[in-house]
């Protein structure tokens, strides 16, 4: 590996998927070239990871401008693996013009690490400037890393990229540290009324109507009206983004549901393993990493028709009476399938997308 390669996202909390994805990277894309920029989490001291064994981090201030001294410092024929928002998905007028200058200056690789399921619905919307910024982006950028099939196609058939597209899923590894991980004695304390529930129910998002909690909200308060059991719903809330109003409506005379906030990702491991089911309500998932990880704790997966769903229970997105359903099912009249073997099929998957980002990035084998 002869050039500098570039890891460039953010880092929870607060813990988007995005997130939780760069804390993976750092874990596991290592080597003497390697290293980590972030404008997301605790901010490091310049130059370490915080754990020793990984990759150095240098922290950026985007809205001061922090990639211009960023690049200027490391980004020289550097190749550059771009997980950040601001430069494609959500382009900005500003970072984004004085991204492409320096690419052409400095003669770094950018290869646009592409997360968000919704771009291509948000896309129909983008007014002329935003589709112009969006277009000199894609213009620039060297080779495309997307996580599902459906953005490839995407991109290759309505966008008309040229560029080389290499689909890779975010799903990694999960880091041996993780299944000792226990529950800090806060988190401990606010679950207690979940877990005082005889059946419970768990999801993870964020307050806002594409992610789907007040769906799963009503479809609970249906089952236990309809089965006099007392069911607990848990909301895992991301932090990234929040409508109030939506919030409200979603927890309104609803003292059954607990709602916790940035929990640590190995923390998020023994809330599964405490629940009875997991449920996954976004529209727009491009991948779906936590489905995953529900899986790999042995739990029933009740899931949107969108991102990865084998081995799980499926409704359309809105469809309430489908949801309801698959959640009496997964709680009520669970199968005799063995769940190990769909998490054993994504543990070898996590580890050859490792293996795919190594050899799309030239990450030699330590």
């Amino acid at each position: 590996m002869s050039r500098r390669i570039i890891l460039f996202g953010p880092l929870p909390p607060p813990y988007g998927g995005v997130a939780i994805y760069m804390k993976a990277l750092m874990a596991h894309l290592r080597g003497p070239s390697v290293r980590l920029w972030t404008y997301g989490g605790a901010r490091p001291d310049e130059g370490d990871a915080g754990n020793p064994g990984e990759v150095p981090v240098r922290f950026i201030a985007h809205r001061k401008l922090g990639t211009i001294s960023a690049l200027i410092a490391e980004g020289r024929r550097a190749r550059i693996l771009d997980a950040s928002h601001f430069h494609l998905e959500y382009p900005s007028p500003l970072l984004l013009p004085a991204w492409i200058t320096l690419k052409r200056v400095l003669s770094f690789e950018w290869y646009k690490n592409i997360h968000d399921g919704s771009l291509p619905t948000r896309y129909k919307r983008f007014g002329v400037i935003q589709r112009s910024l969006f277009h000199q982006a894609v213009n620039s950028v060297d080779e495309f890393v997307v996580v599902s099939e459906s953005l490839k196609r995407w991109l290759r058939d309505e966008i008309s990229v040229r560029q080389p597209i290499t689909v890779i899923p975010g799903l990694l590894p999960r880091q041996s540290r993780d299944d000792d991980a226990k529950l800090s004695h806060t988190t401990e304390e606010l679950i207690q009324p979940y877990l005082a529930r005889d059946r419970r129910v768990c999801s993870i998002g964020v307050f806002f109507p594409s992610y789907g909690f007040k769906d799963i909200a009503q479809a609970v308060e249906q089952l236990r009206e309809r089965t006099k059991e007392d069911i607990g719903l848990i909301l895992v809330d991301g932090g990234f983004v929040r409508d109030e109003q939506y919030r409200s409506e979603t927890l309104r005379g609803r003292d059954w549901i607990t709602v916790i906030e940035e929990v640590p990702n190995p923390e998020l491991y023994e809330i599964l393993k405490r629940s009875n089911v997991f449920v996954r309500a976004f529209l727009n998932e491009s991948y779906g990493i936590a489905r995953i990880e529900a899986i790999w704790c042995g739990i029933p997966v009740v899931a949107t028709r969108a991102g990865e769903t084998r081995g799980m229970l499926l409704y359309d997105f809105g469809n309430e009476a489908e949801l309801v359903s698959q959640l009496n099912t997964a709680l009520f009249k669970p199968t005799s399938e063995d769940k190990s073997v769909w998490a054993d099929l994504y543990r070898r998957e996590a580890e050859e997308n490792l293996q795919a980002l190594k050899k799309t990035l030239g990450i030699e084998e330590e």
